[in-house]
């Protein structure tokens, strides 16, 4: 497993965050929604500082304020859009996987879940042929969240093989309590890219550095040994949350 962290995650600026990931030998996942937002380095800028220190890099789609699965044919389109400069984004970042939401309906009425589900794989078959992998994020942390479960994701994926998965431990454990991850990996391991790990108390999406809540680490470990793709720390804590997390996971997957 290559693991990288989100300085997004850690409040840390690109500068510190190269300097731990060069230091600890781990990648970045960039956040694409601050370079909507703010005066960020571009994507070739930021590839070579990686490639000069031994850093790669993972990107999260943008989610802020963008739904692919909007029932509003407008705001379908421009999360599409948006979606779209991500991609090129992290091919010139050369990217190794990227994260996408599979977005949100705003009733669970049945009219709706049909449109949503429609609108959701537009745009998902919009986006093909995929520049570099993208994987699928469990999410379910609200009601509105379109897919639920580890059943309604491989459904979506048997349908769009182009795509991977990604594990969220944290939001596996708000959804479906100690056994959701494990209940997802059982559905999607074949497809499992990339893994986003970090802790929370099965209440709310808390990131909290690896152990300090209720996820069940010891038992989760053995089935992360021998993952050969990738996993970003997507916790809080600064230099000292990405590092005590890190330490604790090289503990519980030490052969």
């Amino acid at each position: 497993m290559r693991l990288g962290f989100s300085p997004f995650n850690a409040e840390l600026g690109y500068e510190e965050a190269f300097r731990l990931a060069a230091r600890l030998g781990m990648d970045l996942e960039v956040a694409y929604d601050l370079h909507e937002a703010l005066p960020l380095p571009d994507p070739r800028a930021l590839r070579a500082t990686g490639e000069a220190l031994g850093v790669g890099f993972t990107l999260h789609l943008p989610f802020v304020e963008m739904n692919p699965a909007s029932l509003i044919p407008a705001v379908r389109q421009l999360s599409e859009d948006r979606l779209k400069r991500a991609l090129e984004f992290g091919e010139a970042l050369g990217a190794k996987v990227g994260v996408l939401h599979t977005g949100q309906v705003p009733v669970r009425h049945p009219m709706a879940l049909d449109l949503a589900r429609e609108a959701l794989e537009k745009t998902l078959a919009a986006l093909l042929p995929l520049p570099f992998p993208i994987a699928l994020e469990n999410l379910a942390l609200a009601e509105e969240d379109l897919i639920r479960g580890p059943e309604e994701l491989q459904a979506l994926l048997d349908r769009f093989p182009q795509y991977g998965f990604c594990l969220d431990v944290g939001h596996a454990l708000v959804e479906l309590g100690p056994r959701g991850p494990f209940l997802y990996l059982e559905a999607l391991s074949p497809r499992l890219l990339h893994l986003h790990l970090h802790d929370n108390h099965g209440r709310k999406d808390d990131h909290l550095p690896v152990g300090a809540g209720a996820l069940p680490w010891e038992k989760l470990a053995p089935h992360l040994q021998g993952f050969a793709g990738t996993a970003a720390l997507e916790v809080g804590g600064g230099m000292e949350g990405v590092g005590r997390s890190r330490e604790r996971l090289l503990r519980l997957l030490a052969p």
